[in-house]
């Protein structure tokens, strides 16, 4: 239904007309890295080229790997189901298995609860293991 269609012949608004909500994929990935920094062991891995991380990592405004700062995060919106995929770091020596677990779970919460999409994948790869920082408060 278009804009034009949603008034009567009475130019009174049709009120089975609601409207289209669209979120952007950029607004869901935004989500969905803050959902991921949410679970403590996790957080953002430095950027690799090769298998390696950059030598100048965390200079000249590159990050460095942080369980304070949020995971790269990839989104596919199409209608009302979603495709995400995460980079993450993991703190060092949590499972990895787990914390993949706890973060998919908590992607997949927020953005249904968030959006309402539906979330069909969230395919998440570990980059980098956080060796020198204690875990955050978790929010669980």
């Amino acid at each position: 239904m278009t804009v034009g269609e949603a008034v009567d012949a009475s130019g009174r608004p049709d009120e089975e007309y609601l409207g289209r909500l669209q979120i952007h994929d950029r607004v869901v990935a935004k989500i969905a890295a803050r959902a991921a920094r949410e679970v403590a062991e996790a957080g953002s891995a430095a950027p690799r080229v090769l298998g390696r991380t950059l030598p100048w990592s965390g200079r000249l405004g590159t990050r460095d790997s942080d369980l304070d700062a949020p995971p790269k995060a990839a989104v596919e919106v199409e209608g009302s189901v979603s495709r995400i995929e995460l980079s993450i770091g993991v703190r060092w020596p949590a499972s990895i298995p787990d914390v993949a677990e706890w973060v998919r779970d908590q992607v997949r919460t927020r953005v249904s609860h968030l959006t309402g999409l539906r979330v069909q994948e969230v395919e998440i790869t570990v980059d980098d293991l956080i060796l020198n920082q204690a875990p955050r408060a978790r929010v669980r």
